[in-house]
């Protein structure tokens, strides 16, 4: 509820009460008159008007899960966006490029990807890995955990499912999924450097990225997770 002050006349003030009904897209606006008493700016608004009000409207409050769910779905929609631009940038840079010019692409484009896609929606997303090729993709303290969750999980043949933590005292709500290698031309990137990596791709992998980790995956292996926080106002004005 936000109530903003119009204006006061003589003893009687305008206050606009704003009420944001949960239903999707549906604003209230209701104009109440309230006597301004002799007892000063402290007095309070009578309880009959409050009363009055609730008996004209019903007041739906958001639940804990209702928030967390729609994260778990904007969480899944933004990592699969930004997923399908990493996979088409990708197959042009190779089509232009060849398989190791196409290393550039990695160099630069994909944090220029997760900037603009982040900025988009007004959120911070990072793909993390314990073999990381970038150094910025490196976890930190409260993604490490959740990762060697995920690693544990793939190493015992246990599905791993989308997660959301509560971080910053509940203000930001960490999106966290699974990023399993996939078949194909990935593997000309990350996969076995005896077979699947050629040697003037690896040559320039080395060159651009001399403490490189990640290569010798296998399809199907987890290659790290998503990391997306997402402040929780943006995620209940989607509500």
């Amino acid at each position: 509820m936000q109530i903003e002050y119009l204006f006061e006349l003589g003893f009687v003030a305008l206050l606009r009460i704003k009420l944001v009904h949960t239903m999707r897209n549906t604003k209230i606006y209701l104009i109440l008159i309230l006597a301004l008493c002799a007892c000063g700016p402290q007095e309070r608004v009578s309880k009959e008007v409050f009363d009055a009000v609730n008996e004209k409207m019903e007041v739906k409050k958001l639940s804990d899960f209702e928030i967390v769910q729609e994260a778990t779905v904007w969480g899944n929609s933004i990592a699969a966006e930004v997923q399908a631009q990493l996979t088409s940038n990708l197959q042009k840079a190779i089509e232009d490029k060849g398989v190791d010019g196409a290393v550039e692409f990695c160099n630069g484009k994909v944090t220029q990807i997760l900037k603009e896609v982040s900025e988009k929606y007004n959120v911070d997303i990072r793909r993390v890995s314990n073999s990381y090729r970038n150094p910025e993709d490196k976890p930190t303290e409260y993604e490490l955990p959740l990762l060697d969750a995920y690693k544990y999980n793939a190493e015992n043949g246990i599905k791993s499912d989308p997660s959301i933590q509560k971080i910053e005292n509940g203000d930001v709500l960490l999106f966290t999924k699974a990023i399993v290698t996939p078949e194909g031309f990935c593997l000309s990137f990350y996969g076995d450097p005896s077979q699947d990596i050629d040697a003037k791709t690896l040559e320039e992998i080395n060159m651009r990225y001399p403490d490189d980790k990640t290569v010798g995956y296998k399809a199907e292996d987890l290659r790290g997770m998503w990391s997306i926080r997402l402040p929780k106002k943006e995620v209940v004005n989607r509500l």
